[in-house]
């Protein structure tokens, strides 16, 4: 009132308050925050030219005057936080953008991306998976997912998306370091060429094709930047430690020919002769219970790697004790020495990365000493003589997941023969296997877990040796890993049979590693059961071995494993040591 007064008596050319309608006067005190309300939400030609210039502040500024949320605004304002290095808030953007538009694949792309900058590559290709299920076209995604695999090293699955898109370009095939082989028969073996893509069929060809050459104990095949090629190439790079004559290096050479002396065993080897990737594989036992001489050799066909031969000769002289596993027979027998001689040699083709195949025959003659009298007519499988047999094998990949490093395998072998010998005659046998392998993280192999189900069946009257066991031995390849095939160094002690069920499970862990030694500790679990039609042989019940093998790796890939079983049916605690090689390429029989 006051106010008003000093204003009257200035000469106020108002002589009463003004007095104005309050519907007017209510618009001109909100007029200002109208007016800002109103101003029009930037479209998406705005955006995108702010974006382009790198006006983060400008879009966020404008961005929050828009009166309700679009697919745009979202995209944008998570553009924008992205491009302040505002991480989390990008991230939230761009999640609100992607839960109120589902169906919009800029959002899980973008999600990939922020990702990635937080170094959560797991979480990064789950975005791109996304992306692609909703665009499986999508170019970007597709590139980018295939390069998360690559710098995981998982090349398999790298090459799967690449070839999507037409990548990657080969420049040219390298080697490193130089190796001795033969170039034009190493050549041989890559299915790919310079100047023309790489496909992830070709590249899992070629790995299956230089491990049948035999002669690489360790390989890898990696793309590099290309040096000098077209913009956009890539070189195929080989990186391989290749065995020559006894070994790289005397030490190695030494390690791996002694390495069986804890079980009076030493294995000559010498490796690609007149470097044609020629191999000749022999080991010799100087156990009195087991004495045993094998010497193979093996090359590839007329030059090609995708054809292997292999010729060999084995000798045995071995003592037996079955007293623990024979449950009934019409003569009484115990222990008793067999000897056999076999002869025979085979083809292994590799015809692309999920099919190989093999045959061959051998010729093998058998003799029993210090048998019962009367042993082989209560139970003609002791009986001596020859057989002839011929042998085939198939094996093919029927899964293979890159994405998750898993793969399912199959293989089938049959065996059909001659043995001749009275009351004998055609026999046959069966054997199948079905494989599981998977690396559960997304690189390197820390852990490694693997399931394998064999099953055999047999036709006809077979031969003592021809019988399977289950249980760790030597010779013998269906491990029933707390089930030793010998006692006091006499084979016998594992069940034998002529129809086997056989499940192998294990998980292998990386204890330590450096450039000398690897080691590796790895539980186990197997159960099986081996059958015989006349309920002499066999396990009458299922086995069930638990326990865990410290597998150490040491130079030339030589392994050595020392594994603890423990028969669930009986406790029985077991030991046992071996040793493996690495690498190379596996032949029938």
């Amino acid at each position: 009132m006051a106010a008003n007064a000093q204003l009257d008596s200035a000469g106020s050319p108002w002589a009463e308050p003004l007095r104005l309608p309050a519907a007017v006067l209510t618009l001109l005190l909100v007029f200002p925050f109208a007016a800002h309300a109103q101003e029009p939400c930037p479209n998406r030609a705005e955006l995108q030219r702010l974006a382009n210039q790198s006006q983060w502040a400008r879009i966020l500024q404008a961005t929050r005057r828009c009166p309700a949320m679009s697919a745009d605004v979202d995209y944008y304002r998570g553009l924008a936080f992205a491009g302040l290095s505002h991480w989390d808030a990008a991230n939230a953007a761009f999640a609100s953008g992607q839960k109120n538009y589902p169906h919009d694949k800029r959002f899980p792309e973008e999600l990939a991306g922020v990702a990635f900058k937080q170094k959560r590559f797991a979480v990064a290709k789950r975005h791109l998976h996304r992306a692609l299920r909703l665009d499986p076209r999508d170019t970007y995604a597709i590139d980018f997912l295939a390069t998360l695999y690559f710098l995981d090293g998982n090349m398999q699955a790298a090459l799967k998306y690449w070839n999507r898109i037409g990548k990657p370009r080969i420049n040219q095939i390298r080697t490193s370091p130089q190796l001795r082989v033969d170039p034009a028969l190493l050549d041989r073996a890559f299915t790919c060429s310079p100047a023309s893509l790489l496909t992830l069929e070709q590249y899992r060809t070629t790995l299956e094709r230089l491990r049948q050459l035999g002669i690489f104990s360790a390989y890898r095949l990696d793309l590099v930047p290309a040096s000098g090629g077209a913009p956009g190439t890539l070189d195929l790079t080989l990186s391989a430690v290749e065995r020559n004559g006894l070994g790289p290096n005397k030490v190695e050479a030494f390690v791996s020919l002694l390495r069986g002396t804890p079980y009076e065993t030493v294995y000559p080897e010498v490796y690609n002769l007149g470097r044609s990737a020629i191999n000749v594989d022999s080991l010799f036992r100087w156990d009195d219970q087991e004495r045993r001489a094998f010497v193979s050799l093996s090359g590839p066909v007329a030059r090609n790697p995708q054809f292997r031969f292999r010729l060999y000769a084995d000798g045995r002289n071995e003592n037996w004790n079955i007293s623990r596993i024979l449950h009934q027979a019409a003569v009484p027998v115990q222990a008793f020495n067999l000897e056999k001689i076999d002869v025979g040699g085979g083809i292994k083709s590799v015809v692309n990365s999920r099919w190989s195949w093999a045959a061959g025959m051998d010729v093998s003659d058998r003799r029993f000493r210090n048998l019962p009298a009367g042993a082989s007519a209560g139970d003609p499988v002791f009986t001596n003589g020859v057989a002839a047999e011929v042998r085939g094998r198939s094996d093919y990949s029927l899964l293979r997941m890159p994405e998750k490093r898993f793969n399912v395998s199959s293989g089938v072998e049959g065996t059909f023969g001659n043995f001749y010998a009275t009351g004998f005659g055609r026999f046959g046998a069966v054997q199948g296997l079905l494989g599981a392998h998977w690396f559960p993280q997304a690189q390197g192999d820390d852990y490694e877990v693997a399931e394998q189900v064999h099953a055999g069946k047999t036709f006809g009257r077979v031969p003592f040796d021809d019988l399977f066991m289950l249980g760790l031995e030597r010779d013998n390849n269906l491990p029933l890993r707390a089930h030793i095939g010998t006692r006091d160094g006499q084979k016998g002690n594992a069940p034998l049979g002529r129809d086997y069920l056989l499940s192998n499970w294990e998980i292998d862990k990386n204890v330590y590693a450096n450039a000398w030694f690897r080691l590796r500790v790895a539980p186990f679990v197997d159960t099986g059961r081996i059958y015989d039609r006349s309920d002499g042989f066999g396990s009458r019940q299922w086995l069930w071995d638990t326990g865990a093998s410290a597998k150490l790796g040491v130079l030339g890939g030589v392994g050595l494993v020392f594994t603890y079983g423990k028969d669930l049916r009986t406790g029985r605690n077991t030991f046992y040591f071996t040793t493996t090689r690495e690498g190379g390429s596996s032949f029938l029989p």
